[in-house]
This record gives structure tokens, C-alpha cells and sequence, in this order.
């Protein structure tokens, strides 16, 4: 299936005062789709590149998302986030700048470039026009909140798919009778800059003091694995993984080359956020489009049956639990399970779209 690396300039839309890029990874099926065409635009979590969904991953299952989906006809596109990439270009952006707001519209602007390509026919030669597509938004972790974010801002989706992200409160879970690890707790407006005291950021400082003092940090960090990936996962794959969650965090990442799904750097203001409640609630309360919430078994979500009540505008709200699934949706065994009921969500809005 054909497979076109591009980069779109997005400085306008971004307004860092310097020159801006997004890359991005286009995965076409073998013939154009000309019934109800899908058009899904993919992102990422923090710690990684778009080619989470382009690779086939390590793990205990096999295949890469966006083969699996194009070979069904839909035409795939993974984005890297804005900053996140190895260029020198993306060293030179000021991290400070690079928040909700701004990574929303240089993607919104990515994605309606690369649509006005395939309306044209002029994304691939002799590929034919790709006219009127419904339009699938997906994201998974900072993707995800970003995603819903984009979608009521900006409208760019006809439906959307969140993975292993709570529009409630996304929090790491624990093993059986393991602690829950604190995090901090910081609004989407908080500087990089802050302290800790009176009336300063995280907003939860005292509970991050207090899990400190009580030792028992190490332990609740350690547990990560349990949540991040299922016990079929080979060990070295979660130690790989899990070795560089903690060096993107620490700000690490980009001196190593763990593959070329792993981001060297990513955008802090917006992801230290990500495990705040409620951090993009009124915008997942203003979509109205229909709503896949998908993740694992063993994710990010505390009470999936809850994810419902945050989509209160949506005109449909599905869930999906994946079985023997961690947050690593794309490392585990049962990643082409989650892919299917992805691509039944996905013809299911075509169609209704079709018949509206």
C-alpha cells in the first residue's frame, strides 16, 4: 500500500514567530476509496513519534495500526506533535509556547492541508480525489486530550476517538493492592516556571510534599509497569519502554535511539497537565460529534463506565475496554482487537454520516 512522508508548514497557524513544521505519515490503501471514504488523523502520546502507529511495535502481538487500517480502506495519517520531532527546527522552539492552544491549531492547520490535498488530488500523483471523507479524529494519552481540545475549538473532526485518556481524570492505576502514585496536579496556564508554596503550582503541592516525606514514591512509580503493560509483554519490551517513559520525563530522551517510535522530546507545559482533573473538561462537555472512548484493561482511566458523563453534548458515546491490554495499546497482544473495533466505529460513522 502506498506510503508518502510529507512536512507542512504551519508557522501561521502556530505563531511562535519562527518557522514551524508538523511531519506527518500518510498510509493510502491500494485503490482510492470512493464510497464513503474515511480519513483518520492520528496522534500520539508524549513519549512518542506518529510512528507508534506506522511500526509494528515490540510487544506481544504483531502488526502496525496504520497498515491494519488502510488495508480496510481507510486512509490513515499519523502526526507527529508540534516540537516533538529530531529536527534542529524543533530544538529552536520555545518550549514555553508550545501548549494546548498552540500545538491544537498547528495540527488543525496540518490536518485541513493535507485534506485540501487528497480533495485535489494532488497529494500523491495518480491518486485520484478524495471527496468529502468523513473525517476521523484520534488520539491516545496527550493525543487523546489534545484531540478533544482540537475538536471544540477548532471543529475539525465528524467523529471522534479517544485512547487510554480520561475526559474525567486520567490517572496511573495500581496493581492489587498496590499504592497509588501522587502526581502533580497543574492547570493547562501554568508556566514551566513554578513553585512550590502559597498560592503556587501544582495545585496538589501539600499531597506531593506529603507522598515525599513518606517514601513511598519509588514504589508507586514502580507499578507503572503493571498499568503501562500486560503480564504477555515480554520483559525486555517493558524494561525498554519503561527506561525511557522515565528519560523523556527527566528530559533525557533525546540523547538516546531506543526506535524510531519513541519521541526525543516532548511538549511539557501541555503533558504535565494531562493528570489533572478535569483538564479538558468543558471542552469534552462541548463536543458534539459521536465519541469512541477506547483502552486497555490496564490503562489510565479509573472508571471507564464513567467517561460517559464528560461527553454530555456528544450525540453518541461509545466505550470500549480492551482485554489483556495496557496503556501501550500498540505493544500489546490484543492490539489488532482494539484496531477492529476501531474500524467498526469508524464505518459505522460513515455510514451514518452517508445517511444524514
Amino acid at each position: 500500500m502506498p506510503t508518502l512522508e510529507i512536512t507542512i508548514d504551519v508557522s501561521d497557524a502556530a505563531r511562535l514567530g519562527v518557522a514551524a513544521h508538523i511531519a506527518a505519515t500518510v498510509t493510502l490503501p491500494e485503490h482510492a476509496p470512493v464510497d464513503h471514504p474515511i480519513v483518520c488523523f492520528a496522534r500520539p502520546s508524549s513519549s512518542y513519534t506518529r510512528a507508534y502507529y506506522t511500526h509494528d511495535l515490540p510487544g506481544a502481538g504483531a502488526g502496525a495500526q496504520a497498515a491494519f487500517h488502510a488495508a480496510r480502506g481507510w486512509i490513515f495519517v499519523a502526526l507527529d506533535t508540534l516540537g516533538c520531532d529530531r529536527s534542529p527546527e524543533a530544538e529552536a522552539l520555545d518550549r514555553e509556547r508550545l501548549d494546548f492552544a498552540t500545538l491544537a491549531a498547528a495540527a488543525h492547520a496540518a490536518e485541513q492541508d493535507i485534506l485540501a490535498r487528497l480533495a485535489n488530488g494532488v497529494l500523491l500523483a495518480g491518486y485520484p480525489p478524495v471527496i468529502q471523507p468523513t473525517v476521523l479524529g484520534l488520539g491516545l494519552a496527550l493525543g487523546g486530550a489534545l484531540a478533544i481540545y482540537q475538536q471544540a475549538r477548532h471543529r475539525s473532526y465528524h467523529r471522534l476517538g479517544v485512547l487510554g485518556f480520561s475526559a474525567v481524570h486520567t490517572h496511573p492505576l495500581a496493581p492489587p493492592g498496590g499504592e497509588l502514585v501522587t502526581v502533580g496536579w497543574y492547570p493547562r496556564d501554568a508556566g514551566l516556571e513554578t513553585g512550590w508554596g502559597e498560592g503556587a503550582e501544582p495545585l496538589n503541592a501539600e499531597a506531593l510534599a506529603a507522598a515525599e516525606r513518606s517514601g513511598r514514591g519509588g514504589a508507586a512509580w514502580a507499578a507503572l509497569a503493571w498499568g503501562f503493560h500486560y503480564d504477555d509483554v515480554p520483559r525486555e519490551v517493558v524494561e525498554r519502554d519503561l527506561r525511557h517513559y522515565d528519560a523523556i520525563a527527566g528530559g533525557t530522551a533525546e540523547h538516546g535511539d531506543d526506535g524510531p517510535w519513541y519521541a526525543r522530546r516532548t511538549p511539557e507545559r501541555a503533558a504535565r497537565s494531562t493528570l489533572t482533573p478535569g483538564v479538558v473538561a468543558t471542552e469534552a462537555a462541548a463536543i458534539t460529534v459521536p465519541v469512541l472512548a477506547a483502552m486497555g484493561e490496564r490503562d489510565l482511566v479509573p472508571d471507564p463506565a464513567g467517561e460517559a458523563r464528560a461527553y454530555r453534548s456528544a450525540s453518541s458515546m461509545d466505550l470500549f475496554v480492551c482485554p489483556r491490554m495496557g496503556h501501550v495499546h500498540n505493544m500489546a497482544g490484543t492490539r489488532a482487537l482494539l484496531w477492529e473495533r476501531l474500524d467498526l466505529f469508524g464505518q459505522w460513522c460513515a455510514a451514518v454520516r452517508a445517511a444524514s
